[in-house]
């Protein structure tokens, strides 16, 4: 154990100060002249102190460490005198242009300036424990003498850095203005848990080599555990979190770990010993378990002692694979369960040093010219005689106070008087859970979301027979036109250019039925849940608890004179206890208001008598808090026999165990309804997304139905012109002729079947509009149900990319292709039909659209040139078609806003 590796403090430091000057002309003005005169020794010592404390180096030698230890409790002391006499703070009227530098201890980078005398105590406190560390860890542990110095010096560190914390230094320090974190309250409250348990290990080492048995050993090393884990968890928890070099924590983590595990290893020998083999087995595989953990966690610990752990490890593998033997063939005896067992004894043979002693400086004679050193002694007696006074009449009153409570609590009072008239409470925690969950709807609101649940699948649903409908009408469309054409209809199959669409949504139908599945799990789990949930819906939840009835039989009828004597009896209690609480700020209120100084300078002589009269003066509060304590301890035994006259009138046994019963069941209705609403917001997370994947490949089907149609529509006037004998070769030299063909479409080709004026797909929705549908009951026909829009002929209806006529008015640019498209290009880069020549479109004759073109492909035309050349032409209609168009200069102002309209 003496290779253990262990943690010393580095010091702090700090920079140059001249305290001499600032000092000196501050007792000058505050003063006289003559009193600096007197006093220039003390300021000269009061330098060669800090000078010796703080900005001397210091050597790794014991003897020295020694030295700087004594300096700095010299320079404590002087501190301590100089922050009575002299205020330093940036107040002109102060000794402001003091400053006082130090550097962070863990992070030298990082320093602070203050004009704060209590930020130069503070650091020289730190210092102080670092010294101590550092002389216990230069101390040789493998005798008895270093174990002793190393464990009265660790005791001392934990002191110092105690005395830091609970003397309000570090408070003040960080009052004073930012400082490092070194210097704050909770880094000094770690550090002396850390001193602690090196001081606790050492006392291990010695208990292990003197022999003593495991079951003592087990309890120092189970402390000496509990104080590194202490340690590790202020260094997990903020500011300290992000200050510390990781192999700090990695080291106290191994620590905490490491004893632990030793613990289990000592108690398993004396297990043994009593022949409790399956405990033994039990706690030798927590302790293995607990060792494991952390050397996963652990990252740059020191080498000897990653050796230690893996000894100890060792040790305890063999010892439990012995054991595990000796049970399987002699003992056979059940393993207990680690949950099962009770914690390690723990014996803590540490504490912190005071530090009281060795930093009072009453004895100190700097500065006495300032004030009296006669009368700052008495002072300082008659200060020590009022703080024990208000320490022991506090702690009286603290302690009755407390029996106070643990007695009520062990009665149930005054919980079972409240129950006996309806007031019944349960406790914080359960309270808040059915607060969490009545918040949130409840049992009731339940099955308002499975409806949700049931929306989104059929939604869901919808959307995806849709998407499919619409791939299969277009196949459809593509095979009746590939079976009427033969070999002309050269564009490749739907099927082989929609099979990886067609594979997400079989997908999604899958994923779609276990959804379902799953909701009918929720669904049958509700309902069966629901008699033990249904007591969330109590409101409050307090009425469903069970409340003390009156007896049916009474014998004498006294129930209520003995529910009003008991009742009476706690109210006097309280009253003593309202007492109490005023005594104690009395008590504070006369120490705050005690200032004798004037008096002790006024004196002459002794000050005995003074001291005697001044004193007495809190002895007739002090009777009184010893009457309180009396009078409240007849008043517990006197509640304590009503309450039993209380409890067997009212069978008040049979109350608990229902409250106890019911406090269950609560707690069980409330995990219930936060399983099942965890797998509910599951589902709608679930059918969400689908709904937004779903919409999103039926926008990917509708430009796709587009892109066909198109196609389609192109593929028609090639096949009618080639069946026509329109000699495309020859298309450049008749530029004057309108391209039509002599075979009406109806003849050659059969026309796709009318667009509904009140279908709408999901590519007639706004390109950025969210597919997902609102939770309510959906239209009676499926809006992709109707037949996609005419390919062709007449009677010709807008396309995709138009506008009908009463619909999609809000979208008039939905699909109209892309600046500069050509439909001329095959829509998939793979395939190219014959009709795809390269050559550029027939132009027409000035002031005429073929009589073919749509209304959609003429409006633009129409719209251009009636307002750049002014044609003398007038639209013609014909069945849904332009056939001609003839407009006269006059006409145009007022066709224009007719085309704008139709635009």
């Amino acid at each position: 154990m003496a290779a253990n590796v262990m943690l010393a403090i580095h010091e702090k430091k700090a920079t140059v100060v001249d305290l001499y000057r600032p000092l000196r002309q501050y007792i000058a003005s505050a003063y006289s002249e003559r009193d600096a005169a007197t006093a220039d020794d003390d300021l000269c010592a009061v330098r060669d102190l800090r000078a010796a404390a703080v900005e001397s180096p210091s050597l790794p030698d014991s003897s020295s460490l020694e030295q700087r230890c004594a300096a700095l409790l010299a320079y404590a002391r002087a501190l301590a005198l100089v922050e009575a006499r002299f205020p330093i703070s940036p107040d002109r009227a102060h000794v402001h242009s003091l400053s006082f530098t130090w550097h962070d201890a863990f992070k030298t980078n990082k320093k602070v300036s203050l004009p704060s005398v209590h930020l130069e105590k503070a650091a020289v406190l730190f210092n102080l424990g670092a010294v101590y560390s550092q002389i216990a860890l230069a101390a040789d542990r493998t005798t008895d003498v270093g174990i002793r110095t190393a464990c009265g010096a660790f005791q001392s560190a934990a002191g110092a850095f105690a005395w830091l914390r609970e003397s309000g230094v570090a408070a003040k320090a960080v009052a004073a203005g930012a400082t490092t974190v070194d210097l704050t309250p909770d880094c000094a409250a770690m550090l002396e848990k850390l001193m602690l348990a090196q001081a606790q290990e050492c006392f291990l080492e010695k208990v292990i080599a003197g022999g003593k048995p495991p079951a003592l050993c087990s309890k120092v090393a189970r402390q000496v555990g509990v104080f590194y884990e202490e340690a590790y968890a202020a260094l997990c928890a903020p500011p300290l979190s992000q200050h510390f070099d990781r192999t700090w924590v990695s080291h106290v983590q191994l620590k905490a770990a490491q004893f632990y595990a030793d613990a289990c290893y000592r108690f398993s020998l004396d297990l043994h010993q009593q022949e409790e083999i399956a405990q033994e087995i039990a706690r030798l595989k927590i302790g293995m378990n607990a060792l494991a953990d952390a050397k996963k966690a652990a990252k740059g610990v020191a080498a000897p002692l990653l050796d230690s752990v893996n000894k100890l490890e060792s040790n305890m593998k063999t010892n439990l694979e012995r054991a595990m033997k000796e049970n399987n063939s002699v003992y056979l005896m059940r393993v207990p369960e680690a949950g099962t067992l009770g914690a390690l004894p723990a014996a803590s043979l540490v504490k912190s040093t005071s530090l009281a002693e060795v930093l009072d400086a009453s004895n100190e004679r700097l500065f006495s010219s300032l004030v009296p050193d006669g009368s700052m002694k008495a002072l300082s007696k008659y200060t020590e005689m009022v703080d024990d006074i208000i320490r022991t009449q506090a702690e009286k009153l603290q302690q009755s106070s407390e029996i106070t409570r643990v007695r009520l609590k062990e009665m149930d009072l005054p919980d079972s008087i409240l129950s006996l008239e309806g007031n019944v409470s349960i406790p914080a925690d359960l309270k808040e859970d059915v607060e969490a969950v009545q918040i949130s709807g409840g049992p009731a609101g339940l099955e308002a979301e499975l409806q949700q649940l049931r929306d989104l699948n059929r939604v869901n649903q919808e959307l995806l027979v849709q998407t499919e409908e619409m791939l299969q009408k277009e196949a459809s469309e593509d095979a009746q036109f590939r079976t009427q054409f033969g070999s002309r209809w050269t564009r490749p199959q739907s099927s082989t250019l929609t099979k990886n669409i067609q594979d997400r949504l079989n997908l999604f139908v899958g994923n779609l039925k276990k959804a379902a599945a799953s909701d009918a799990l929720i669904e049958r789990d509700v309902k069966e849940s629901y008699p033990l949930m249904s007591i969330l819906d109590r409101r409050p939840i307090e009425s469903a608890l069970p409340s003390i009835s009156r007896p049916i039989m009474s014998l004498d009828g006294n129930e209520d004179a003995i529910v009003g004597a008991l009742k009476q009896s706690l109210r006097q209690l309280e009253s003593l206890g309202a007492q109490r609480a005023g005594l104690e700020d009395h008590l504070k209120e006369m120490k705050r208001k005690d200032d004798i100084l004037p008096k002790l300078m006024a004196g002459v002589g002794a000050h005995d008598d003074l001291f005697r009269k001044e004193i007495a003066k809190y002895d007739p509060i002090c009777a009184e808090i010893a009457d309180n304590i009396v009078a409240q301890e007849q008043l517990l035994l006197q509640i304590q026999e009503q309450n039993a006259q209380f409890a067997a009138v009212f069978n008040l046994d049979d109350y608990k165990v229902a409250r106890e019963r019911c406090y269950k069941q609560i707690a069980a209705a409330v995990a219930k309804y936060q399983a099942i609403k965890k797998n509910m917001n599951d589902g709608l997370n679930f059918y969400v997304s689908l709904q937004d994947a779903t919409g999103k490949i039926q926008q990917q089907c509708g430009d796709f139905i587009m892109t066909r149609n198109i196609q389609c529509r192109e593929m028609i006037e090639d096949v009618q012109r080639k069946l026509a004998g329109f000699n495309l070769s020859s298309s450049s030299h008749n530029t004057n002729t309108p391209r039509s063909s002599s075979v009406p479409p109806d003849q050659h080709s059969p026309s796709p079947p009318p667009h509904d004026a009140h279908a709408q797909s999901s590519y007639g929705a706004p390109p950025g509009g969210d597919p997902r549908p609102v939770y309510s009951q959906p239209e009676s026909r499926p809006p992709y149900s109707q037949p996609y829009p005419n390919y062709g002929g007449p009677p010709q209806q807008p396309p995709y990319g138009a506008a009908h006529p009463g619909q999609y008015q809000q979208h008039p640019q939905q699909h109209q292709p892309p600046p500069g498209h050509d439909y001329g290009q095959p829509a998939y880069p793979r395939w190219r039909g014959p009709y795809y020549s390269g050559q550029q479109p027939q132009p027409q004759q000035p002031g005429r659209i073929h009589k073919h073109r749509t209304v959609p492909q003429a409006r633009t035309l129409l719209i251009t040139r009636a307002t750049t050349t002014g044609l003398n032409e007038r639209p013609s209609w014909s069945g849904g078609t332009i056939c001609s168009l003839n407009f006269s200069r006059g006409y145009v102002s007022l066709w224009i806003p007719f085309l704008c309209i139709l635009a």
